[in-house]
């Protein structure tokens, strides 16, 4: 049977992300992820002062600014061994789940389910319904999503002054208290974005939809009321069905969640772990398993993995080699994992999805159920900490540190963030950072083969897996859009009659 390639551009935010599809008829035989752009934030960072950094990365993501904020201060207050008030956690928080819903909801409404309304579903009884919800600016969960939640990052403005690229994260806790102000403009956002959520996603009050904790209970709820089988998510979760979602994506089983939300007591809000998929078994999150491999990626080669602490990031473009990528190959345990919202609530336990995950497996209706699943839990405790914050009103929300300069050292900065965990690594030497390395959720799943050429998550997931037609695969679209992985709405086909080359 004939072989062909296929070379798929998908568009992002930051940049461009190209796929190289080998098929045999219409199988994925093979499959190369291609990150296409370099933009060299941790060669940017070296010999500068340690706290630029809470100014530079930022400027990582137009989307997550927050998370590497975050990440940021973390490692410096490691290196600097400074305490911060639980204020001031609650404070990062709030900003960080604010961000995080409403990355949430726009993948899912802007650029996920619009796939749905591709011709090919025409003949589905659904797709009506569909159009009607998710067609890009005219159906009405589309809409609902660009007007309710374009507000919620308002809350990062209140409490940081600006959003994106905000730096009111300082080594020692935050740069404004909470007021009563604060916390009065910060309710009414999440109580008006609440209200549409429970009106529009879930189609009920956020209570019993949190208290789903099992998949029969959530297909029943399914079927008791048109108000449930019609909400976004209704609609979502059975097109997504239909079409066969729940049966493709899989990839690889290993997930990894570095755990998100420091608590007041020093720990974590959501758990830290990683699943083995071969066991089944939770097991302790250690950073110092991290090793990242770049023997097909565009970097000055090394041998095997290295942990971000020995890692570099040497720009060395090899066009005409085996080397594919400007992402390298990060691997855990020396595992291929996956990370994201279904890795996150399987490893904290979330009984309704840990249900759904032994029943059918990681699929791509399950990772992007998870994503809105995971928007429903922030919205509760975006509520919860304001309360808190508003019985807590007169405590610090800053601890000076002994000196005003990060001390030489090492540390790291451990968070989730939208699609999934992210970690930065520094290094200080003489008052100046000597190294500095970022590895982001996509540079997770995204990642190409390592150096036992085992394929990265992405990849894995479209080997095997069967286009109806494959001039546009649609069906590529569905699986790598349930990741979130910064991309714009359209996956197309680029026509060009170079693209493509027919093998005998």
């Amino acid at each position: 049977m004939a072989r062909r390639i296929i070379q798929i551009d998908l568009n992002r935010v930051e940049g461009d992300l190209e796929f190289q599809l080998e098929l045999e008829g219409r199988e994925v035989v093979d499959a190369r992820c291609i990150g296409s752009l370099y933009r060299g934030f941790e060669q940017i960072l070296i010999g500068r002062r340690p706290k630029d950094a809470l100014v530079i990365t930022p400027r990582i993501c137009g989307i997550c600014g927050t998370a590497h904020l975050y990440s940021a201060v973390l490692a410096l207050e490691q290196i600097g061994r400074i305490a911060v008030p639980p204020n001031a956690s609650r404070i990062r928080n709030l900003c960080l789940m604010a961000e995080t819903v409403q990355s949430d909801l726009r993948q899912s409404f802007l650029f996920f389910t619009a796939d749905f309304c591709h011709p090919k579903y025409a003949g589905r009884p659904l797709y009506e319904k569909t159009l009607g919800a998710f067609l890009p600016f005219k159906g009405w969960a589309h809409r609902g999503t660009l007007e309710h939640s374009r507000h919620v990052p308002g809350i990062v403005a209140i409490f940081g002054g600006q959003w994106p690229h905000s730096s009111y994260m300082v080594p020692g806790g935050v740069t404004a208290p909470p007021t009563s102000r604060r916390i009065l403009d910060s309710l009414s956002i999440i109580n008006n974005l609440t209200r549409w959520f429970e009106q529009a996603v879930i189609g009920t009050d956020l209570g019993p939809w949190l208290e789903l904790e099992s998949a029969d209970q959530l297909f029943a709820w399914l079927e008791a009321a048109d108000t449930h089988a019609n909400s976004a998510i209704g609609l979502m979760t059975r097109m997504s069905r239909d079409i066969g979602l729940h049966r493709s994506g899989f990839g690889t089983s290993h997930m990894l969640s570095c755990g998100a939300y420091c608590d007041s007591a020093g720990g974590q809000m959501f758990k830290s772990g990683f699943l083995d998929g071969d066991t089944g078994k939770i097991e302790p999150f250690d950073q110092a398993e991290i090793a990242e491999h770049v023997r097909y990626s565009w970097f000055e080669p090394y041998e095997g993995g290295r942990h971000p602490f020995r890692g570099e990031t040497i720009p060395d473009f090899q066009p005409h080699s085996d080397r594919y990528s400007w992402s390298k190959a990060p691997r855990y345990r020396n595992e291929v994992v996956q990370t994201g919202p279904l890795a996150e609530l399987l490893i904290d336990g979330d009984p309704l999805i840990g249900s759904l995950y032994r029943a059918e497996g990681g699929n791509t209706w399950l990772r992007q159920f998870a994503r809105l699943r995971r928007t429903a839990l922030l919205l509760q405790k975006m509520r919860e900490i304001l309360h808190e914050l508003a019985a807590h009103l007169d405590d610090p929300h800053f601890t000076s540190p002994a000196a005003d300069e990060i001390p030489d050292g090492e540390g790291f900065g451990l968070i989730t963030a939208a699609r999934g965990a992210l970690g930065h690594w520094v290094q200080v030497t003489d008052g100046a950072i000597s190294r500095y390395q970022v590895i982001t959720p996509t540079a997770w799943n995204a990642s190409p083969k390592d150096s036992e050429g085992r394929h990265g998550h992405w990849e894995s997931s479209l080997i095997g897996l069967t286009v109806d037609d494959p001039d546009d695969p649609v069906e590529i679209g569905h699986i790598i859009r349930s990741h979130d992985p910064c991309l714009v709405c359209t996956v197309h086909l680029l026509d060009t009659g170079k693209r493509m080359t027919v093998w005998p």
